[in-house]
């Protein structure tokens, strides 16, 4: 039986996820030849999958090295988060009117997950359930460039996310505000929906600084 190759995007989204979830590491090269062969491709198909990471800014293409995991800059996450914290809010204001009662059982779902994590134990399953909340909410919003503006912008806070594990120790900062935009939510509140969806990006901006900066 003819084995079944993943074609470039199914590969990009492997490498993608590696990348944000730290199994590739800030600085390591990745190595084209050994890629090509635990797919079982060509290198052309690695090289396009590189300049996609690339135009996401998770790799650093650089002649004569190669491809470069790239760092996480807290400059520019300043830059990202100034731009999160307009456009989460908004996307979360348009989904208020838009979004289906199906996805909102998807994010009371999520809600009760959260509320019974261990922040010890269940730190990476939090990242992850925060960012499909996240996501459910991009998907509802009904604008598909706002929707890609944020996915890339979001590959980039979750990074940091897996990256800052050691400085969290209380889930509330996941649960209290993704909970109160939730019920916003629910209450077709735009207005709160909105000030929750900053309110939550500014409680974790400023964790990161108390901790690191």
């Amino acid at each position: 039986m003819k084995e079944t190759k993943l074609d470039t995007n199914s590969i990009y989204k492997i490498l993608r996820k590696r990348i944000i979830q730290l199994e590739y590491e800030p600085g390591k090269i990745l190595n084209e030849v050994e890629l090509a062969e635990e797919f079982n491709i060509s290198r052309t198909p690695i090289r396009k999958v590189f300049q996609l990471l690339s135009n996401d800014k998770l790799l650093d293409i650089i002649p004569r090295l190669g491809a470069q995991v790239a760092s996480i800059d807290f400059k520019q996450m300043k830059y990202v988060f100034e731009v999160t914290r307009v456009l989460d809010p908004f996307a979360t204001k348009l989904a208020v009117k838009r979004i289906t009662n199906e996805n909102i059982e998807k994010l009371e779902k999520i809600m009760d997950r959260l509320k019974s994590y261990n922040i010890e134990k269940d730190y990476q399953n939090a990242i992850k359930d925060d960012e499909e909340f996240h996501q459910i909410i991009f998907n509802s919003c009904g604008n598909p460039w706002l929707q890609d503006m944020l996915n890339s912008l979001h590959y980039q806070t979750e990074r940091l996310w897996h990256y800052c594990e050691q400085y969290f120790d209380d889930i509330y900062l996941f649960s209290n505000t993704l909970g109160k935009i939730l019920e916003a939510i629910k209450e077709k509140d735009v207005y709160k929906a909105e000030k929750y969806a900053e309110l939550h990006i500014d409680e974790f901006v400023a964790k990161i600084k108390e901790e690191l900066l």
